[in-house]
């Protein structure tokens, strides 16, 4: 039976998409909701519809265009999950494009504007664009002219932004019969098990996260950006820190504005704590150079520092004094859900009796709504902080996936 397949919300989209002619079909809403699946079997059904096509206007190759962020994105979303459904295995040409059932399929990346070099010029039956809120507006345009070709369609999917982003405004909420719109929500995805889609809400953090990445909704941020914080539970006295097994520290460069060293040590679990907070201002590098040192006497010569990378010279610095200083991850909204997260899941603590700073910005810490991103305020020893559990999550991440190639040789 079909629905041994697909869910109710996917089977809606093919009895939409399948039976019905369209320009322009956008699957959107939460992650992990089934979007990418189903989007993947359309382009498979596209593709053997072009072919069909192209057979009764007499064209040998007729050409189909497949977009993403970049190529480590299609690979991941589209062709990885289509040799793992069907042992589909493209063989790729010098221009890292392909032809499956007949049809050429060219790869165009999104994530710039020279993305569009692949496609320019060329007549496409079709597109399928991945993460399309990610594409930069103007390749999108370029792909949606390029599809000129008799009966092509275009497909794209993608989790929501800001209820302003053009993809929204101008293709989502456009009201022509020619464009459909799809929204998927967590729940939608029936083949999840209820015990991993109720863990998923319980660790998402409250307000804008919880709504796009669970309900799908493309709402603003607003408010207070830790709002999961809770001061009669998050903050513990350093009498109360269990047995610690690393330690790791985030850098944030100041001057005139403040600047901040955080310590994190960590339990065997993952669980953090913010055990020492130095943050001034008016300090040349040499004030941060000997906080440094000291803390390297405290917790070892190769604990690591994830540093602001806007000061190279203080990082150059740090590592001729031999300090163990790497450039942070600064990517903010993924930083600030990392940080987000833990506070969720009760596992990032503060040592109230070593934090000054960080009570006076916890909860002045506040969303820009235009731009979807936290303000410049206030955010001194919250960079610092976000700097090390997000850099240091992500070299975890990384060592446990070269663990693995080693391990299991893929």
């Amino acid at each position: 039976m079909i629905s041994d397949v697909y869910t109710t919300k996917q089977i809606q989209v093919l009895n939409e998409t399948v039976k019905k002619d369209w320009f322009i079909t956008l699957l959107h809403g939460a992650k992990r909701s089934g979007k990418t699946k189903i989007n993947n079997d359309l382009f498979l059904f596209e593709l053997r519809r072009v072919r069909k096509i192209a057979d009764k206007e007499g064209i040998k190759e007729p050409m189909y265009i497949l977009a993403g962020v970049s190529s480590a994105t299609i690979q991941k979303n589209i062709l990885q999950e289509l040799y793992n459904m069907y042992s589909i295995e493209p063989k790729f040409d010098k221009h890292n494009n392909f032809v499956l059932f007949g049809v050429k399929v060219v790869q165009a990346y999104t994530g710039n504007i020279g993305g569009v070099g692949a496609i320019r010029g060329m007549t496409a039956h079709g597109a399928y664009i991945n993460e399309a809120s990610l594409a930069k507006q103007e390749v999108f345009a370029e792909i949606v002219s390029r599809c000129s070709g008799t009966g092509a369609r275009i497909l794209g999917d993608t989790n929501p932004d800001n209820p302003e982003h053009w993809l929204k405004k101008e293709y989502i909420d456009n009201t022509s019969k020619n464009i459909k719109a799809f929204h998927f929500e967590l729940d939608d995805n029936t083949f999840l098990s209820d015990r991993y889609r109720e863990n998923i809400k319980e660790s998402t953090p409250s307000g804008m996260f919880y709504d796009r990445d669970i309900k799908g909704l493309w709402v603003s941020a607003e408010g207070v950006v830790y709002q999961d914080f809770d001061a009669s539970k998050h903050y513990v006295q350093s009498n109360e820190i269990p047995q610690l097994s690393s330690f790791y520290c985030g850098v944030d460069w100041g001057y005139e504005h403040w600047g901040s060293i955080v310590v994190i040590g960590e339990t065997d679990n993952g669980t953090a704590y913010l055990i020492e907070e130095h943050a001034t201002q008016f300090e040349e590098i040499d004030y941060w150079v000997e906080i440094a040192k000291g803390i390297r006497e405290r917790y070892g010569s190769r604990i690591p520092f994830y540093c602001d990378s806007a000061r190279p010279e203080h990082v150059a610095r740090f590592k001729r004094e031999r300090i163990e200083a790497f450039n942070a991850d600064k990517a903010r909204l993924s930083g600030v859900e990392s940080v987000a997260k833990k506070i969720k899941a009760d596992k990032l603590f503060i040592c109230r009796d070593k934090v000054k700073k960080f009570p006076n910005e916890i909860y002045q810490y506040v969303w820009d709504k235009r731009k979807g991103e936290p303000i410049k305020e206030f955010d001194d020893v919250l960079d610092a902080l976000r700097y090390a559990i997000y850099s240091h999550e992500l070299k975890k991440s990384k060592k446990a996936q070269i663990v693995s190639k080693v391990k299991f040789g893929f």
